[in-house]
C-alpha cells in the first residue's frame, strides 16, 4: 500500500488554508495537492497537481467490452491488485470491485467468476466486512483467498475461530484432494500464509481439498454450489505454484476465455475513441479536436499513439519543456513522436519561466506546488492557441482508478486527483478520453511494444512529475540541474551497459545539499556530493535497494568524480521502502 503524507488533506472538501498560486484565467489554484498514489510513480504530464476546479466530464461506464470477465471482490487484502493483475497475466479481463457492492451492479458486468480476497479483519468481528448474499446462490463460480475463504465458511454455516499457531509466512500444504484448483500439482506445495484465523468446521455440503499441520481446512470445495476456497494466497511471488491454481480456476474450472491480449484491446480502444470522437463531431457540429499533454513518460505516450490512430491530425500533443527532464529525454519525444510517428507536436520552451518561479524555493512540497501551477498556466495558454478543443487525452492507469482497501477504508473506485485536469478554466472544459484507464503498469508496455513504440519509451523507467526539481535537494538552478543530469546520464548510462536497466525499477541520482572535502590532483576540494539510488520493485508500492555489483558502483563513482565538475564524493542509498520512499523529496 502507497503510504499517506499525514502534512498533506487528501479529500476535496478541505477546510484548512492553503497557499495558492493563480492560473492565468485568475482563478485560485490548489497545486499543492498530494494524493493517496505511489508516490513515485511516473505521473502524467504534471497533473499530480490538484486545482480548484469542477470534475472533469468522465464516460459513465467506459469499461473494455469482453466476453469473459473475472470480478474481484475487495476485502482490504494488500494484494488486491495483484490478483486482478494475476488474472489478467492469463489473458482474461479482471476488474477490482469494492467487497459490498451490490449484486446487480456484479450482475451487470455478466462475470464468469468471482474472487474475493483477503483481508485484515476477522470474519467474526460485528463489523466484518461482508459480500451481498447473493453471490453464494452457485450461479457463477467463486473462489475465496485467505479472509475470503474464511468468509465463505462462516455464512454458510461453517466455523472460523482464532487459531493457537498463526501462520504468518512461508508454510506448507498438503493437497489432499487432486485435481480441481490443484490440478497438475505436487502433493506438498510451498506457500504463503498470513492469516490468525482457521477455519476449524465446514459448512455442509463442503469437503476439505488441502491441509497444514495447523489449519485442517486450508483448501475447500462445494462442487454443487461452483464454490472454492483455499487458505494461502496464491497471487503472490512467495507461492510458485499460485498463478497454476489461478490458471486452474479461471481456464479450467471456469472455463474463461483468453481474449485479453494487447492486439485486441487496441484494436477495441481504437474503434471507441473513434466513434466517440466522430459522434460528439458530428452532433455539435464541430471538428472533434483532441489535445494530449506529453510528459515523455509511457503512459502519455501509448494513451497518445492510441488517439493518433484512431482520429489521426485531429490530435494534438502539447509537451512543455520545463527544463527539468533528465538528458536528452526532450530530443528524443520530438524524434519519436513529431518525427517518426508523424503527430502533430507542439513544443513549449519554458525553462526561464519555470527556472524563475522556482528560484530561492528549497521547500519539495511549494517546488510541487510551483511546477504543478506553471504547467497549468502553460498548458493552458497553447491549449488557447488550438482553439475549440473537445477532448482531452489523459494516461490514467487502472491504479489511478480504483484504491485498495486498508483496515481503515474499504475498497473504493476513486479517481486520482493528480489525474483530474483541474486548474483549467471553465471555457477550456474538454471531455476526458482516457484510453489507458483499465490497465495496469505492465499492459501498457505490453500495448505500446504492440504497436510499435520504441523501446526507449515503452520500457524506461517511472519518472516523477515535477522530474529533477525534486532530485535536487534544496534550490533548483541551472547550474545545479546541470550538474545532477550529467550525474544521472552515468547512472543510467553504466546501468544500461551492465545489463541491468530492466531488471531495476528505478536508478538515479540525487543531489545533495551537502558539500564534503576532498583531495583532486594535488588540491583540496570542497565540493558536491551526489548520491544514488537503485531499487527493485514490481509496482512501486513497496521496494527493495538494488545489489549492484561493486564494480559498477565503483565505475559509476569514478565517472561521476571525473566527468562531472564540482563533485568529489558519491553515496549509495541502501534503504528499502518502506520506511523511506523510493524518491528522496
Amino acid at each position: 500500500m502507497a503510504e499517506a503524507d499525514s502534512t498533506q488533506d487528501h479529500s476535496r472538501g478541505a477546510t484548512e488554508p492553503r497557499d495558492r498560486g493563480k492560473t492565468v484565467h485568475g482563478e485560485a489554484a490548489d497545486a499543492g495537492h498530494r494524493v493517496l498514489a505511489p508516490d513515485d510513480a511516473e505521473v502524467e504530464a504534471y497533473l499530480e497537481t490538484a486545482l480548484k476546479a469542477p470534475s472533469p466530464m468522465r464516460d459513465g461506464d467506459d469499461r473494455p467490452v469482453e466476453p469473459d470477465t473475472v470480478v474481484v471482490l475487495d476485502f482490504g487484502s494488500q494484494f488486491a491488485q495483484l490478483i486482478a493483475r494475476r488474472v489478467r497475466e492469463l489473458n482474461v479481463y479482471s476488474e477490482l470491485l469494492p467487497h459490498d457492492t451490490p449484486w446487480p451492479e456484479i450482475e451487470r458486468r455478466r462475470p464468469k467468476a468471482i474472487i474475493l480476497s483477503g483481508g485484515p479483519n476477522s470474519v467474526y468481528d460485528t463489523d466484518a466486512p461482508k459480500p451481498d448474499p447473493a453471490i453464494w446462490r452457485g450461479d457463477i463460480p467463486v473462489l475465496g483467498i485467505c479472509y475470503g475463504a474464511q468468509l465463505m465458511a462462516r455464512e454458510l454455516g461453517g466455523d472460523v475461530l482464532p487459531t493457537t499457531k498463526r501462520e504468518y509466512g512461508p508454510a506448507t500444504v498438503t493437497i489432499t484432494e487432486e485435481g480441481g484448483l490443484f490440478a497438475g500439482l505436487d502433493r506438498n506445495q510451498p506457500v504463503w500464509m498470513s492469516h490468525g484465523d482457521s477455519i476449524t468446521r465446514l459448512p455442509d455440503g463442503f469437503r476439505a481439498t488441502a491441509q497444514t499441520d495447523s489449519s485442517p481446512f486450508a483448501g475447500l470445495i462445494d462442487p454443487d454450489r461452483n464454490l472454492y476456497g483455499i487458505q494461502f494466497h496464491p497471487e503472490v511471488v512467495h507461492t510458485p505454484g499460485g498463478r497454476e491454481v489461478l490458471r486452474n480456476f479461471v481456464l479450467g474450472i471456469v472455463g474463461a476465455r483468453p481474449t485479453w491480449t494487447p492486439a485486441n484491446f487496441i484494436d477495441q480502444t481504437i474503434a471507441d475513441i473513434r466513434a466517440r470522437v466522430d459522434a460528439h463531431a458530428g452532433a455539435t457540429d464541430s471538428a472533434g479536436l483532441v489535445i494530449c499533454a506529453l510528459s515523455g513518460g509511457v503512459d502519455s505516450a501509448v494513451a497518445a499513439a492510441l488517439v493518433h490512430r484512431a482520429v489521426g491530425d485531429r490530435l494534438t500533443c502539447i509537451y512543455v519543456d520545463h527544463g527539468l527532464m533528465r538528458k536528452k529525454e526532450s530530443e528524443l519525444l520530438r524524434e519519436t513522436f513529431a518525427e517518426h510517428l508523424g503527430m502533430r507536436l507542439v513544443m513549449v520552451d519554458a525553462r526561464e519561466r519555470f527556472l524563475a518561479r522556482l528560484a530561492g524555493v528549497e521547500d519539495p512540497e511549494q517546488k510541487r506546488k510551483i511546477i504543478g501551477d506553471e504547467f497549468i498556466r502553460v498548458f493552458e495558454e497553447e491549449a488557447t492557441k488550438l482553439g475549440r478543443i473537445d477532448f482531452l487525452t489523459q494516461g490514467t492507469l487502472y491504479p489511478d482508478v480504483i484504491e485498495s482497501a486498508t483496515s481503515e477504508t474499504k475498497a473504493a473506485q476513486k479517481i486520482k486527483t493528480h489525474h483530474n485536469v483541474g486548474g483549467l478554466p471553465a471555457d477550456l472544459r474538454f471531455q476526458l478520453i482516457e484510453p489507458l484507464r483499465y490497465l495496469f503498469k505492465d499492459e501498457v508496455r505490453a500495448v505500446g511494444l504492440e504497436m510499435g513504440l520504441p523501446e526507449a519509451i515503452v520500457l524506461r523507467q517511472p519518472f516523477p512529475g515535477p522530474g529533477l526539481a525534486i532530485r535536487i535537494i534544496g534550490e533548483v538552478t541551472a547550474e545545479r540541474l546541470n550538474t545532477l543530469r550529467e550525474a544521472d546520464w552515468i547512472v543510467i548510462d553504466e546501468i544500461k551497459g551492465a545489463g541491468l536497466y530492466r531488471s531495476l525499477w528505478q536508478s538515479f541520482a540525487i543531489l545533495t545539499p551537502v558539500r564534503s572535502v576532498g583531495v583532486m590532483g594535488d588540491g583540496r576540494t570542497y565540493a558536491n556530493v551526489v548520491a544514488i539510488r537503485a531499487v527493485t520493485s514490481e509496482d512501486g508500492m513497496t521496494a527493495d535497494w538494488a545489489k549492484l555489483p561493486y564494480d559498477v558502483l565503483g565505475k559509476i563513482s569514478s565517472r561521476i568524480v571525473n566527468e562531472v565538475p564540482g563533485v568529489n564524493r558519491v553515496v549509495y542509498d541502501i534503504s528499502s521502502k518502506p520506511p523511506a520512499t523510493i524518491e528522496w523529496e
